[in-house]
């Protein structure tokens, strides 16, 4: 069973990583719009290529930069788990209201992921740390809350809630590594020509 200390402590790292992505992310992206001939920091090679992901139209997919979201978002992750170490204690309607944030950033990180490996066909390394950040957020809020019965009582003891509290750290690797296959699979020509 999770305890709010080490779930406070993975919003705070969780929030401070995807904070500091985002905002390197957003400078790299204003620094691009000033000057159209700025290489990115995170454009490595043609598959590792920030610039190719920023500039198409999924990077503004509201009308403004994508990174924004993480800015203004992630402080607030941050926030909830400092509270937590302090010993703040949130209403229902609050755990919720942070359940549906990381499960909005939950749905649009798998787009972008979808997007990146098969409609632009590059990869960004900030936004890939942004990735793998999201994922075991979502995943160990919605455990909390399940525990927590911010659900409703019947899920507490149901079978996800169990499954998520035995098989949690297994969750989050398997997620995380058929994101790694399916980019391995999805530039394996560009991947072979290193080794």
């Amino acid at each position: 069973m999770t305890t709010e200390r080490p779930l406070a402590w993975g919003l705070v790292v969780g929030g401070a990583v995807g904070l500091l992505a985002s905002a390197v992310l957003l400078v790299e992206r204003i620094r691009l719009a000033q000057d159209a001939a700025y290489v990115p920091t995170c454009s490595l090679n043609p598959v590792l290529s920030c610039g190719s992901v920023m500039e198409s139209a999924q990077a503004s997919i509201f009308g403004f930069p994508n990174p924004l979201l993480g800015v203004a978002a992630f402080p607030v992750v941050l926030a909830t788990g400092a509270g937590l170490l302090a010993g703040a204690r949130y209403a229902r309607w609050y755990w919720l209201g942070l359940q549906a944030g990381v499960s909005l950033a939950l749905v649009l990180i798998g787009w972008l992921v979808f997007q990146s490996l098969y409609r632009i066909g590059a990869l960004c390394p900030y936004c890939m740390v942004v990735w793998a950040v999201v994922v075991p957020l979502f995943l160990y809020v919605t455990l909390r809350n399940l525990e927590h019965g911010a659900f409703g009582t019947r899920a507490a003891a149901g079978p996800v809630t169990r499954v998520l509290r035995d098989w949690h750290a297994s969750v989050v690797l398997v997620v995380l590594l058929v994101v790694l296959a399916l980019i391995g699979e999805r530039f394996w020509s560009y991947w072979s020509t290193l080794v």
